[in-house]
């Protein structure tokens, strides 16, 4: 691990070498372009692999092995800002994860957006985000972890508005760099505190890191307002970060927007990036998070915190879903409950439950957003459920994938990944001393996600083609358009058809995964948690059997199987014939559904509070500074110009007046003086005989006298 470590840097640096390589590209560079950055990709894994596999059997007894390597980055007074890396399981398994299905993305978006004329922008934009994510991944300081951070929010910016030209898409970009940006703040006076306290952002540096026990014991014995924990105070901060990267309640907002952007940027923020960023931090500062619980996982402020907020979000996000009409929302809203679910396990269960889910979501959640890309590229661009039906027979291989991902998310029992780590997470959650709450909500979020996923596969895989019909009232604008030259066609009078094999091949590797990888979590073998935790694992199939285990499973699998039932029995066996007929739940309550597809209408109670509010004291802000700093301008500039024009007055007709009299007297002085020596020799004799006659009758006067 130690020689690995200081090559770590290739991981983020191949492909943000490739994304400048890419800038200076001509824009018909289009294959060139793609071969960069999957090539940059292919780099990444496979450094990403050799470290991972550095980490095995590296462990000791009961912790996790870690290697670090920081430098310094610059100097300020007498202060050294230092940067670094570190290498350990839980950086590891994520390097892996993020390249493995960035690089499959990769691949596909050869094919989906092979008809895009801003293909070379598209390829060197997706290279800066996958940078962006893996530099984060491995960054052993918080300072560098959030450079790494915003620079993850600047490429979701330039992706989810890549097709600038639709106002949605332009606005849509805007509103997820804002509303991340709320989160962020919070993350950032969490910094700056945490530096305050500890004179350092690296997170391991010889004992003397902000997450090593010398730091956190003196943030414990700290108190702040209300007798809050200064540890606690600051891990709630942070989190403030990790809920508007992973939209996590009440700043999920920006997350279903972010559907504007191509399908392969969809599938790479909610399955490899940036949503698994805010997880990912949190699983990082998980010791400063649970430093006020004397090592009791879940028993701390801020890990109960994190619970609530994620147990919230997955019920939440998950009602919503149930309502939705277009595929993409679908599996938008779904990503946001299960990243609840992920802060769930992380705040009842620790690190390994919440990874676990992490690792496992993306593989199916990646396959499903890429499947329904392959589903709008095969019926020509278009994204409402209610518009399509019967692909099962014209795409096999799309259908075959999408099911596979279905069933690892509604977790069906026993081979798909999802039943393995969603169980951990209620395993977990049954087992949390504070509540029980959190494991009912679990449950009924699980439920909701069978029941959604249900009548998504129904409405666009089962029924007659309903292609080209006019659909109900309330429909989504289309959201995606692979081509920018027909963003609104429909598939009217074309037939669907499958995706090319670039497209396919990708879903068939993540249908593999979404399988394998569950089977390094259970109960008989709990290999991945033993792996981040630096434990070894065995073989103990009585696990499984276990009362509390066995419960659990059992009870998981009654719950997606009612939610299965119940989603077919009303849209699998009888789907509805025409787009235009209302929705079963809708027809029963009509009331409810329209509240579930308004979203809750809790981007109107922003628009009417927040929004509004911001705008009138922008509006304020801006009258005060016309009216007033502008009125205190103007007023100053008038009165200096009018103390210009009394100087000028005093200038022109006081000082130069006297001055131009002054002179035109000194003048004519002169000419008179003059006169009297003007060259002329007679005129200097005739006042010579004056001056002598004069002087000739002073002196006979004076002699008389």
């Amino acid at each position: 691990m130690r020689g690995v470590v200081a090559y770590l840097w290739l991981i983020p640096l191949l492909p943000l070498l490739a994304a400048g390589a890419i800038a200076v590209l001509r824009q018909p560079q289009r294959a060139l372009a793609a071969r960069l950055a999957i090539g940059s990709l292919g780099g990444s894994l496979g450094v990403s692999l050799i470290a991972f596999f550095s980490t095995l059997g590296a462990a000791g007894p009961g912790e996790a092995e870690r290697v670090y390597l920081n430098f310094p980055w610059f100097e300020l007074g007498g202060a050294t800002v230092r940067l670094g890396w570190v290498l350990d399981p839980l950086a590891a398994a994520m390097a892996v994860m993020v390249s493995l299905v960035s690089l499959l993305i990769f691949i596909y978006s050869v094919g989906y957006m092979a008809h895009d004329e801003n293909f070379t922008r598209f390829f060197g934009f997706l290279a800066l985000f996958a940078a962006a994510m893996l530099g984060l991944v491995i960054a052993n300081s918080l300072l560098l972890l959030f450079i790494c951070w915003e620079l993850v929010g600047l490429a979701s910016y330039l992706l989810i508005g890549f097709w600038y030209h639709k106002p949605s898409a332009a606005a849509a970009a805007k509103k997820a760099f804002i509303t991340t940006r709320v989160g962020d703040l919070g993350f950032l006076l969490g910094l700056v505190w945490l530096y305050a306290e500890t004179g350092t952002l690296l997170c391991y540096d010889g004992g003397n890191g902000c997450l090593e026990q010398s730091a956190l014991a003196g943030l414990v014995t700290q108190t702040t307002v209300a007798g809050l924990g200064v540890s606690t105070a600051i891990g709630l901060l942070i989190f403030c970060g990790a809920v508007g990267k992973s939209g996590q309640v009440p700043l999920h907002v920006w997350l279903p927007d972010a559907m504007e952007g191509p399908t392969p940027v969809s599938a790479l923020i909610h399955a490899a990036t940036m949503v698994a960023a805010g997880v990912f931090l949190v699983a990082r500062v998980y010791p400063l998070m649970d430093a006020d619980a004397a090592n009791l996982p879940g028993l701390s402020t801020a890990l109960a915190v994190v619970a609530w907020v994620g147990v919230v979000t997955a019920v939440f996000a998950a009602c919503i879903a149930v309502a939705q009409t277009d595929i993409k929302r679908i599996l938008a809203y779904s990503t946001v409950s299960q990243l609840g679910f992920m802060m769930l396990g992380l705040g009842v269960g620790g690190v390994a439950v919440g990874m676990f889910h992490l690792l496992t979501h993306a593989c199916f959640k990646a396959l499903l957003f890429l499947g329904a890309g392959s589903v709008i590229h095969g019926v020509h661009d278009e994204q409402d459920i209610r518009r399509m039906g019967g692909l099962r027979r014209p795409m096999p291989i799309t259908f075959a994938t999408y099911a596979v991902g279905m069933m690892a998310l509604a977790g069906v029992p026993v081979f798909f990944s999802g039943f393995w780590s969603k169980d951990e997470i209620l395993h977990a959650a049954h087992g949390w001393t504070v509540s029980q709450a959190p494991f009912y909500l679990g449950l009924l979020g699980a439920l909701l996600t069978a029941f959604y996923m249900t009548r998504q596969v129904c409405y666009v895989f089962f029924g007659p083609n309903r292609g080209g019909q006019a659909a109900a009232t309330g429909v989504h604008a289309a959201a995606d358009a692979p081509r920018a030259t027909d963003s609104t066609a429909t598939n009217h009078g074309r037939s669907p058809h499958e995706s090319p094999p670039v497209m396919t091949w990708p879903l068939l590797v993540l249908a593999g995964l979404a399988v394998a990888v569950g089977f390094v979590g259970t109960p008989a073998w709990p290999w991945l948690p033993a792996y981040l935790e630096g434990q070894g694992a065995t073989f103990a199939w009585g696990k499984l059997f276990a009362w509390g285990t066995l419960g659990t499973m059992l009870l998981s699998t009654v719950v997606a199987g009612v939610g299965i039932g119940v989603g077919w029995w009303l849209y699998g066996r009888r789907p509805i014939e025409r787009a235009a007929d209302p929705d079963a739940l809708e027809r029963w309550r009509p009331e409810v559904f329209g509240l579930l597809r308004a979203k809750f209408h809790v981007d109107e109670f922003y628009e009417a509070t927040f929004i509004r509010w911001h705008g009138r004291w922008a509006a304020g802000c801006a009258w005060v500074d016309r009216w007033v700093w502008g009125g205190m301008v103007l007023g100053v500039g008038l009165v200096a110009q009018g103390l210009a024009w009394l100087s000028r007055w005093f200038d022109e007709y006081v000082v130069n007046l006297g001055f131009d009299a002054a002179c035109e007297r000194l003048t004519q002085g002169g000419g008179w003086t003059a006169r009297l020596q003007d060259g002329q020799t007679q005129n200097y004799l005739k006042v010579l005989g004056v001056a002598l006659a004069v002087l000739l009758l002073l002196l006979t006067w004076g002699g008389s006298s």
